[in-house]
This record gives C-alpha cells, sequence and structure tokens, in this order.
C-alpha cells in the first residue's frame, strides 16, 4: 500500500490521514465545496475535489469517489464510518477497479448488513441470537403471527438497517398493526429494503459491542466497550470496558464475538454487538459493523493498539499480528461525543460560525476532531464537532480526569452538548455505573 485515497471528511478523515502517515503510506483528502479549508484537506498530501457542498452529490457518489482515487493514482480506499463505509457496492466498485478496500469484502458486508443474514451467521457460530424471527417478514399479517409466538412487547427492526433507523417497540398487536407499515416505509426509504424482523423486545437491557480484528483465517477481539448511554438509539457516551459485566459474561461474549468473525472469515476491523439482559445477565447478538466505529478511541486506551494502523496492515496483505494472549486491558477509558446540538432546545443541532476553540489536553486526555477556531459548522452533515476521550488506572480516575478535561472544553459561537455532559458525570447512578438504554432518555 502507497497511496490511500480517504473516502470521508471530518475528525474520521484527520484520524485516518494521521494512521497512513505514521505508517509511510501517502494519503489523498477529498472534499465538496464546504470543507474546501478543513483540517484533513490540509494534512493529506494529495487532494481532489467531489462536488457541490450535499453529501449526496459528492461523499455518497461511488463513481466520483473511484475516479477520484484513479486519477490520484491512489492503490487503496478507506471509508472511514458513515457514508458508504457499510455500502458493498461502493467495496464492490473498489475492487472492480483494481483498488484496494480497507475493510471486507463486499459479500462479507452485504451478508453482515443484512440483519437477517446476520443472524444466520451467529446461530451457525453458536452465538445467541434475541428470540425472534428466522428471516424477514414482508407484510403485517405475517409479523402478527411471528408476534403471537415471540410474545409481545417486541421490537420491530429493519432488516437492512442501522444507526437506529426503522426501529419500532410494539406492546400488542394493534401497536404492531399501526406501526409495521410506518417502520417498512420508512426502511424502504432508507435503505431500499422494506423487509422487517421481530425480537424479543429486553426491557433493560445494556449494549456492550466487542471490538475485533481478523486477517481473513484468524481473529482475536479487543475487549468490550459500553454503549448503553443513548437518546434516539443514537450513542452519547462510550466506555471500555463495560462497568456493568462480569467476567464470566465478559469472556464468554468476547469469545462469541470471535467466533462469528471466523465464521464470516471476517478481515479487518469490525465490531459485533450485543444486548445483556441487566436481569437475568443474558446476552444477545444484535449486529456486526463491518467498518471502524466512531468509539474506538476507547478501545484503542485500553488495549495500546492503534485499530485504524491494523486495519490498513491487514488491508495491505499482512497476516494479524496480534494473538489472544498479547492484549490486555488496562485502566478505563470514556468518550463522550461533543456535538453541535442545544441540549435546551431538543437537540437541535446548530450550524454556524465558530469563535475560540480551546480543546482539553494534559495527561490521558485525547481530544479526536476536525474543529479550529473561526471555523464554521456546516448545515450539510453530521453535528458531531468533537470526541473528548479520557483514560484513567480505574473507572473512578477515568470519571475525575472526565470532569477537568470537559471543564477546560470551550466553543464559542455554537451550542454544544458539553454542559449535558458535565451534569451527567455528577449523576450517582453514572458513577455508580448502574444504567440501561432508556437510562439517558429518562434522565434526561
Amino acid at each position: 500500500m502507497r497511496r490511500l485515497l480517504v473516502a470521508n471528511r471530518g475528525e474520521i478523515a484527520v484520524r485516518i490521514v494521521r494512521a497512513a502517515r505514521d505508517l509511510g503510506i501517502e494519503t489523498v483528502a477529498v472534499h465538496s465545496d464546504a470543507d474546501v479549508d478543513a483540517p484533513h484537506v490540509r494534512l493529506a498530501d494529495h487532494v481532489v475535489h467531489i462536488g457541490p457542498s450535499q453529501a449526496t452529490k459528492s461523499y455518497l457518489v461511488v463513481d466520483t469517489l473511484v475516479a477520484a482515487a484513479k486519477d490520484a493514482g491512489a492503490d487503496a480506499v478507506h471509508p472511514g464510518y458513515g457514508f458508504l463505509s457499510e455500502r458493498a457496492s461502493f467495496a464492490a466498485a473498489v475492487a472492480d477497479a483494481g483498488l484496494t478496500f480497507v475493510g471486507p469484502d463486499a459479500a462479507t458486508i452485504e451478508r453482515m448488513g443484512d440483519k437477517v443474514a446476520a443472524r444466520e451467521v451467529a446461530r451457525d457460530a453458536g452465538v445467541p441470537t434475541v428470540p425472534g424471527t428466522a428471516g424477514g417478514v414482508e407484510d403485517v399479517d405475517a409479523a402478527v403471527a411471528a408476534a403471537d409466538e415471540v410474545g409481545y412487547p417486541v421490537m420491530l427492526k429493519a432488516a437492512a438497517g442501522g444507526g437506529g433507523r426503522g426501529i419500532r417497540v410494539v406492546e400488542d398487536e394493534a401497536a404492531l398493526r399501526k406501526g409495521f407499515p410506518q417502520a417498512s416505509r420508512e426502511a424502504s426509504t432508507a435503505f431500499g429494503d422494506g423487509r422487517m424482523y421481530l425480537e424479543r423486545f429486553v426491557r433493560r437491557a445494556r449494549h456492550v459491542e466487542v471490538q475485533v480484528l481478523g486477517d481473513g483465517s484468524d481473529a482475536v477481539h479487543l475487549f468490550e466497550r459500553e454503549c448503553s448511554l443513548q437518546r434516539r438509539r443514537q450513542k452519547v457516551v462510550e466506555e471500555a470496558t463495560a462497568p456493568g459485566i462480569g467476567s464470566q459474561v465478559r469472556e464468554a461474549m468476547t469469545a462469541a464475538a470471535v467466533r462469528l468473525a471466523q465464521e464470516c472469515g471476517y478481515r479487518s476491523a469490525g465490531t459485533v454487538e450485543f444486548l445483556v439482559d441487566d436481569e437475568t445477565g443474558e446476552y444477545f447478538f444484535i449486529e456486526m459493523n463491518t467498518r471502524i466505529q466512531v468509539e474506538h478511541p476507547t478501545t484503542e486506551l485500553v488495549t495500546g493498539v492503534d485499530l485504524v494502523a491494523e486495519q490498513l496492515r491487514i488491508a495491505a496483505g499482512e497476516p494479524l499480528r496480534l494473538a489472544q494472549g498479547d492484549i490486555a486491558a488496562r485502566g478505563h477509558a470514556i468518550e463522550f461525543r461533543i456535538c453541535a446540538e442545544d441540549p435546551d432546545k431538543g437537540f437541535m443541532p446548530q450550524p454556524g460560525k465558530v469563535g475560540r476553540v480551546h480543546l482539553p489536553a494534559g495527561p490521558w486526555v485525547r481530544s479526536d476532531t476536525w474543529l479550529e477556531s473561526d471555523s464554521a459548522v456546516s448545515p450539510y452533515y453530521d453535528s458531531l464537532l468533537a470526541k473528548v476521550i479520557v483514560w484513567g488506572a480505574d473507572r473512578d480516575e477515568a470519571i475525575r480526569r472526565s470532569r477537568r478535561a470537559l471543564a477546560e472544553l470551550e466553543v464559542e459561537g455554537v451550542p454544544t452538548t458539553t454542559s449535558m455532559h458535565r451534569a451527567l458525570l455528577d449523576e450517582p447512578w453514572f458513577a455508580a455505573g448502574e444504567f440501561h438504554t432508556g437510562t439517558l432518555e429518562e434522565w434526561l
């Protein structure tokens, strides 16, 4: 791998450019009209303009990105997260152009991106799945029949979905008959596939994910992350490792994630997501994300492994450098997603001109961001400004250090979610690690 095109923007593009540079790989940045002066553009060795500010006319245009890679002399493409990162057609187009896609191949993305197919892989690997339909259901009568077998309440989920889209929790048949067509239409609009599947709804569940690396023949895990603090099914705070998980559940769940990665011949960094029943301790496979995650820095801080660098090495054809016994988790890390949203106005995104920016620093504090003083928050993209990631020798120390880090963070000109995070740190239930996927919204 000699020259890498980064098919993304924002903080993840900056992150990938830096990892590539550490490995001696040249980088090509792409940018829309809105990102002409963005940090990832200035950091890269080469730059290609790919179109108007709207993502649908720039960052989401497969042919434009592949042409940019070829014209720039790149031999590999890293998709980052979001945008086209889990689009099998993009991985296939990159490969068809004779370039290396930094991630699993198109067949794996398609297989694991379909929730129904992924559940079949999990069952074949002996990984527990939430009781539910074996395949997708296409009409409401079939959904009602399935719900009668699974038992209410049930969760309706888009078979081809992700990111919390197309999900409904229904308590009875009347709610199911009303919610099914709505969820199916939303799924069809978002993913081009209206199939739904049903699974048992776990009322007090933790959302725990396991980081894996695979080279196509072998796989390892890098422990788990706690992702239960969510608003509208979007993660807000993440931790590594999970504070509410006992050693027996941790060992069983991480081993299950490795089995699943091996079952599908996984190649690259990936995340296996689980629901953990807070009352019974049972864990169930939800889905696999076939890309680098927003919250990957927490795993990096507790393991000392650069996950993006490992992605690049694997894509370049190297076998796994790490055996399972080489990987240990030290201390505790917490990540706070800082977004340009106003908590006092229903978390409405707030694009606009930014004045002074002061990012937290000091021992064991990391800020991943694209944000700079006198920059601007664009209305065209996600509202994520920065990720503040803090490490401590234990969780208590990580929380204390987080207070210091968030007190240092200043962003003038636009509202941010920083105040919410500062308040969260003072909640006794957060300090005790006693929360589930519904806790944050109840608290808000």
